[in-house]
């Protein structure tokens, strides 16, 4: 199974994500968009998992203890690629979202001592709006808005029947 660790987002957080993708799909010459349903904040990206390595990262998902954290997405970014970008929302990185980088560190700490080879990179929070986007639109500040969170999942992806479809397999609550 092709899994990640994620936040997923209430309807009024997603709405808003929505209207984010949507006024840049508008903007855009060409682009692969997120499905409104696929819209998440990841926190790890695993990969190709069997059963044991599924198993390991319930158990380390089960062994972080959280409160409830705030995240604020206040930005519209991209990452440039050839044949088009990856266009996001971002997430704030300052002093008060110490609780987001916290439970990742933990979380992905517990999975490296699980066996598991994570990526090197800096974490940098952000949610997917676009893929292979062609624009004129230029990265900016866009008007804050938050969301409390109090839960991660384990996400498996696959494709059914042609969509790209996440579906929650374990969940850990604060």
């Amino acid at each position: 199974m092709r899994l990640f660790v994620a936040i997923n987002f209430n309807d009024e957080t997603r709405s808003r994500l929505i209207a984010l993708r949507d006024e840049l799909r508008h903007k855009a010459e060409r682009g692969k968009f997120s499905a409104p349903e696929n819209l998440h904040l990841t926190l790890v990206f695993l990969g190709e998992c069997d059963a044991e390595q599924t198993a390991k990262t319930k158990a380390a998902m089960d062994a972080v203890i959280f409160e409830p954290l705030t995240v604020t997405i206040d930005r519209l970014g991209r990452f440039r690629r050839d044949g088009g970008d990856v266009w996001w929302a971002g997430v704030r990185q300052k002093r008060e979202d110490e609780p987001l980088l916290n439970l990742y560190h933990d979380l992905t700490d517990k999975l490296i001592v699980s066996g598991f080879e994570l990526e090197k990179r800096k974490y940098s929070p952000h949610v997917t709006l676009g893929r292979e986007v062609t624009t004129k639109e230029s990265p900016r500040e866009i008007e804050s808005f938050s969301e409390t969170l109090s839960a991660i999942a384990l996400m498996k992806s696959e494709r059914i029947l042609g969509k790209l479809t996440y579906t929650a397999i374990h969940e850990k609550d604060v």
